[in-house]
Parts: structure tokens; C-alpha cells; sequence
């Protein structure tokens, strides 16, 4: 509780959807009327109890309106007081994969989609109708997401010959499981990683949801991060290039060497990476880095990064 007598903040996540790519003021977004509250707002709702909040954004957006998101670049946070409690709800840009259908309910008992230089007279808060003017101002991006291999097997635990045998422990299947759910909330389309079992079990199952095969990249591996550095910094580069959205699953002892490689590529200086804790190369098992890329002349540049742990 807090000094004011509040109580702890309330999460929510939501997103900014639009119909189509194009000048700002052309476009339009989804907007959502909630008869319990007789207004119109954002597709957004509260963060369910072990559930990140990429996960949230999807799976509201879906409750509420029936078109199934992948997510653009995040946005700003919006704070305010929801009864006696703080509320913060994150927001991301919202990209239609799947229109499943509206089914009017007690929640949300219609939606619209409306012009983008509408939203402040349309909307009924402020804070976001000012959200939906900046993401309609946000260029189109791509995610390229940096993956730390789910928790594994304890090395003084395993006697296998060779440690790129060693599996993920009961727990690290279990972030397996969780890593689904939240590679598909940005669209992963292509899985690169180590040839390591524990990379390969990591992103194997995610894999196997968006029907698609694994990348095997030995300068991912430990061992072939040993031998030459050098070649992981310049794979990395390459699969920086490629527009597909794609993750790299990968170990803690390269991590260093993919930011600081991505850091090169993106024209970013050293120091803005130590000052920023989004590209803190210490990652926790099954913990991740999501670089929005936008595309120009000169080749890709990091729009907007955001770094996730998996709940404990």
C-alpha cells in the first residue's frame, strides 16, 4: 500500500490497431465501446496471474474485438487511478493476422473502426487518443528477438560425454511451454539457434506450433563462439538483415558478442547499450530481447527494444 492509502498498482496491457499501413491521416483504428463503462476506448485488459504482458495485449485484443494480433513496436505506458488503485497499462502497435469475428457481450458491446485524425473527439480519454496519434506516426517494424535458452539440466548433474548433449531441466520444459505463447505474440515466422539440445528443445516446440523447421547455427554454440567470435558476430549481421520476423536462440557466454554485433549493425554507440537496461546481455534462462527493426535506404535501425523475463 502506498503512501496515499492506494493499493499496489493494477497491470493491463493493450494495442493500437490499424487497417492498414499508409499516411496517418488516412488510416484507421480499432476502437472498442464498453457498456459497463459507457465509453469508448482501446482493446486492452488486466494481466492474468503468470501471464507476460505481450501475452495480455494479444489475448484481450482477441476477447474484445475477434481480430487476432501480432505486435509492432511498444508504446508508452499510460498511469492513472482506477478506483482506489493505480493502474499502468502497456500498449504495442497491433498488426491483423486473423479477423475470428466480433461477438458482442457484456464486456465490450461493439467496436469501430475510426479515422486516426478523429480519435481525440472520438475517444473518451485523452491519454489514448494521444497513444493512438503516435503509433499512427510509428513507421512499420519487424521483430528480431535474442533468446537465452530455457533453465538446463545442472552441468554437475549430467554425465553425458559432451555438453552440447545437455538437456533443459523439468523447469526449463516448462519455459519451453511458456516461450510459445510469447514468440507468437510478435509473429516469429523463422527460428534460428545453437545446435545445442538445450537451444534446440527451447524453440522446438514453438517450431512445431507455426509449422516451420529450425535453423541450425552452429556460430550460435558455445564451442563455436570459442573458436571464432568473429564468425558469430558476422552470422548475427546477416540474420539482422533479413526482414523475416525471426528469433535467435542462443547461450548466456554469447550473448555479449550478439549485442554488441547488433550494436555495430544498428549504428548504435557502445554507449548508449550500457546505459540502456534493455540491452543488458545478462539474461535469465528463457529470457529475451525484442529489437524493433524499421527498414530505410541505409538498411535496418532499431526503432524500439524491450526485454522480457519469464514469470517466477
Amino acid at each position: 500500500m502506498t503512501g496515499t492509502g492506494q493499493e499496489a498498482s493494477i497491470r493491463a496491457a493493450g494495442v493500437v490497431v490499424f487497417d492498414s499501413p499508409g499516411e496517418a491521416t488516412e488510416r484507421r483504428f480499432l476502437a472498442v465501446h464498453r457498456p459497463h463503462r459507457h465509453d469508448w476506448s482501446l482493446p486492452k485488459g488486466k494481466v492474468d496471474p503468470g501471464e507476460t504482458t505481450p501475452c495480455t495485449a494479444v489475448r484481450e485484443c482477441d476477447e474484445e474485438t475477434g481480430y487476432r494480433v501480432a505486435l509492432g513496436a511498444r508504446l508508452p505506458s499510460t498511469h492513472y487511478v482506477s478506483g482506489n488503485m493505480n493502474k499502468s497499462v502497456d500498449y504495442w502497435v497491433g498488426h491483423v493476422r486473423e479477423d475470428e469475428g466480433f461477438a458482442p457481450d457484456e464486456e465490450v458491446d461493439e467496436i469501430r473502426w475510426v479515422p486516426v485524425p478523429e480519435a481525440s473527439a472520438f475517444l473518451t480519454y485523452s491519454d489514448d487518443a494521444a497513444i493512438v496519434r503516435l503509433a499512427a506516426g510509428a513507421p512499420t517494424t519487424t521483430p528480431l528477438i535474442i533468446l537465452r535458452h530455457a533453465k538446463a539440466m545442472k552441468r554437475g548433474d549430467f554425465d553425458g560425454g559432451d555438453d552440447a548433449d545437455r538437456p533443459l531441466s523439468g523447469r526449463g520444459r516448462g519455459e519451453a511451454k511458456t516461450l510459445v505463447d510469447i514468440l507468437d505474440a510478435y509473429g516469429i515466422e523463422r527460428v534460428h539457434s545453437s545446435p545445442f539440445k538445450r537451444c534446440i528443445s527451447t524453440v522446438s516446440r514453438f517450431a512445431k506450433t507455426i509449422d516451420t523447421k529450425i535453423h541450425p547455427e552452429p556460430a550460435l554454440g558455445e564451442s563455436g563462439h570459442e573458436s571464432d567470435p568473429e564468425a558469430t558476430a558476422a552470422r548475427v549481421g546477416e540474420l539482422l538483415d533479413s526482414p523475416a520476423p525471426t528469433v535467435l536462440c542462443t547461450h548466456r557466454p554469447v550473448l555479449p558478442t550478439v549485442i554488441a554485433s547488433l550494436a555495430r549493425s544498428l549504428g548504435l554507440a557502445e554507449t548508449a547499450i550500457h546505459d540502456d537496461p534493455s540491452w543488458d546481455s545478462r539474461l535469465a534462462p528463457g529470457a529475451m530481447i525484442v529489437v524493433h527493426r524499421e527498414w530505410t535506404d541505409a538498411g535496418p535501425r532499431a526503432l524500439a527494444v524491450e526485454q522480457y523475463q519469464l514469470p517466477r
